[in-house]
């Protein structure tokens, strides 16, 4: 999966050929959340709050 963007250790990924809604891949650690890019809706997974550590 290519990685398009990187700041304050979130990693942002996309397929360019991948199932459902057009969504890209945000990595934050060990957590992982899909998030659809016209609405920016988290469609799956879940990233960790950074203020809660």
């Amino acid at each position: 999966m290519p990685t398009i963007s990187q700041f304050f250790g979130i990693i942002i990924q996309m397929f360019w050929r991948e199932h459902a809604a057009p969504h890209f891949h945000a990595l934050y650690g060990e957590h992982e959340a899909l998030i659809d890019i016209r609405t920016l809706e988290v469609i799956g997974g879940s990233l960790r709050n950074a203020r809660s550590t």
